[in-house]
């Protein structure tokens, strides 16, 4: 039930990541036509722009964590014998979750703190450029929690797209 959760989240994420990277696609653009064309620059496509690559990067991070994508230094993992293994990607998984914990938790208070400012290109809070951090780290924790419990289990989680 946990693991298809997660594996649902994940796909969500990958979708988000996508829609997001033609939206940035299209507000790069639309910047670009304004400026060469129209001889009028948006000034909101570039703000838009970077926003968004913020979305899709912590979505995608978050995704890279579930599907094992990140640096999880393997390699000293396949020279050690079963007893070690095993600890050290509890010890690896456990150290994602708290870094996880720790970006949700701060990004979570940095948005709060800045909630009141605006972008001025987009009239949006600048918060919402440290909301996808959070939202990661929440997502990071389910995910390494789901890697522990797949250990415990004895299997390893499937990739979102397996």
């Amino acid at each position: 039930m946990y693991t298809k959760l997660c594996r649902t989240l994940a796909r969500a994420c990958m979708w988000l990541g996508i829609f997001g990277l033609v939206a940035v696609i299209c507000a790069v653009s639309w910047q670009v036509f304004g400026r060469y064309v129209m001889n009028n620059t948006p000034t909101w496509a570039e703000s838009l722009a970077l926003l968004l690559v913020l979305y899709v990067t912590m979505f995608g991070v978050a995704v890279g964590v579930r599907d094992a994508g990140h640096i999880g230094l393997e390699s000293f993992l396949v020279l050690a014998p079963d007893w070690l293994r095993l600890k050290m990607e509890y010890l690896i998984h456990f150290l994602i979750l708290i870094f996880g914990a720790t970006m949700a938790w701060n990004c979570a208070s940095l948005a709060e703190s800045v909630w009141d400012y605006r972008l001025p290109t987009l009239w949006i809070s600048e918060g919402w450029k440290y909301v996808p951090a959070a939202i990661a780290g929440v997502l990071i924790v389910m995910f390494s929690i789901e890697h522990i419990i797949a250990l415990a289990q004895g299997r390893e989680v499937e990739p979102a797209w397996g």
